[in-house]
This record gives C-alpha cells, structure tokens and sequence, in this order.
C-alpha cells in the first residue's frame, strides 16, 4: 500500500489496522464478506485495496431493497409562483446571483453569505449534504472544515477528486444559527434552487449526506440506518443514501458503513455506464 492510499484511508478510518470485536453473528460475517467483495471488486478500478481480514463490522439486519421513486417537487416550494418560475429557467450566472440575494427564509437574516455549490457542472456525481456551517459561510464554499476534508478523504478513495466529475451542494444554502438542523419551511424555501441544480446538472448518481439531504430529495422520512442499502431514486436518477461527514466525525465507528455505500454507489455508476 502506498504512502499517500494509506494516509487516505487513514483519514477515513479505514487502514489495516482495524481490531476484531468480541461480538460477531452469522449476520455480521456475511456482511464482512460483502464489504470484502466490494472493496476488491468495485473499488480495484481506482487503485485502492483494504485489508479486512481482521475487521468484522457491527451486525445489522438485512431488508429487502426498498424502491421509492421521489419527483423532483416533493417538498412544496416557499415563494410566488413568479419566483419559483424564474428559478426554474434560470442558467447558472443568473442562479447563483438569485441564491446569493435570496431572503425567502429567516436564515437570511445572520448569514455572511450564500453558499451555492461547488464543482463540475458537467459531473456525473452530485452530493448533496445538509447546510453551510460556520467556515462555509466565511468562505462561500460547501464543505471546507473538518467535514470537509473528510468528505475528500472519502471521494479519494473511491478515485473521485472535489472539483473532478464531481458537485457538491446544500439542501439550504445558508447557515443555521448555531449550526441547527434547518427547519422545514427553509428547506421549502431552498428547494427550487436545489431542483435546478439537479436539472441543469443533470448528475448520473445522487448522494445524499445525512438525513435532511435524504428527506429532501425523496420528499419521505428517513432513518440513515434503515435507508442504507436501499434503492431509491430522484426523477430517475439513483439516490444512495448514506451518513453525513460530520457524523462521521463524532461517530467514527461508523466510518465502514460510509465507505460500503461509496463502493455501492460505484457498482450503480458501473450499471449505468
């Protein structure tokens, strides 16, 4: 293993240098087979190859996939009917200008700045996370702190780059006071600006980082835990739902899981090619 493979893995909580739990079921080693098989087999196309044979994730029930097909209006919209069509027909230059002016919500009200997105507006992958925190809204950009460099450690492991095929949004494009989850008519209120994103994007796969990102593009409640695994789409594109980074940040022990939806995300992006 290279020096700059193992320090991104490293990042991820994913070196050889895992230990075996006491506890470990029939479910769990079945489960440590399938992540095997994947990371060998989906991930062998970027060069990236994990040692698991002392690793042996938590046990988790297995569901049948689940197929829920979500339209891209899911979640009523916030505005005149004047507004939410101008987004609609809006190019990129005219859209970022309408989200940096945007008073449609309260979070207007503390923000330094609107945080539009990121990356390559030709990208086949789209991820989607939950709203800027407090470096995004100092720097203008999606995922720059901790969370952020994180998120990089995961798409490099998969042989994504931030930037490369890649872009990257908010459901809410500007900070919550104190970090707080948005509430429900912000989300309203942003979500022409993600719908036309998505359309002019027009991405191969979605991600959806961490609940309100899930909720959002499935127009659905969603527990992370019950939705991994499952198939779910967005006006026909693939949606993988898995955890938002800084989760990740705070429970490490789920950093696996993370990576075993990155490689299913990389089997569906094989399907489609």
């Amino acid at each position: 293993m290279s020096a700059r493979r193992e320090s991104v893995l490293r990042e991820m909580g994913l070196t050889p240098l895992w230990r075996q739990r006491s506890r470990a079921s029939a479910c769990a080693q079945n489960e440590l087979a399938e992540c095997s098989v994947a990371r060998e087999e989906d991930c062998a196309g970027s060069g990236i190859l994990v040692e698991t044979t002392a690793f042996t994730p938590e046990p988790r029930v297995l569901e049948p996939a689940l197929v829920a097909q979500a339209t891209p209006s899911a979640c009523p919209s916030i505005g005149t009917d004047a507004r939410v069509a101008r987004i609609a027909g809006a190019q990129w230059e005219e859209l970022e200008r309408e989200i940096r002016a945007c008073t449609a919500c309260r979070l207007c009200e503390q923000r330094r700045q609107a945080v539009p997105g990121v990356g390559d507006r030709q990208g086949p992958w789209m991820l989607v996370g939950e709203a800027p925190g407090s470096e995004e809204d100092r720097r203008g950009e999606p995922f720059v702190g901790q969370a952020g460099k994180l998120l990089d450690a995961m798409l490099a492991a998969i042989g994504l780059v931030r930037g490369e095929g890649v872009y990257i949004a908010n459901t809410v494009k500007c900070r919550p006071p104190l970090n707080r989850t948005p509430a429900a008519d912000e989300i309203a209120a942003c979500l022409p600006f993600l719908e036309r994103q998505i359309r002019l994007i027009q991405p191969r796969i979605l991600i959806a980082l961490g609940r309100p990102a899930a909720e959002t593009l499935l127009g659905m409640e969603v527990r992370i835990n019950a939705a991994r695994g499952k198939e779910f789409s967005y006006d026909q594109i693939p949606v993988v739902v898995t955890y938002h980074p800084a989760y990740l940040l705070r429970n490490p022990a789920d950093k696996c899981k993370a990576w075993e939806d990155l490689c299913r995300a990389r089997r569906l992006m094989a399907r489609r090619d």
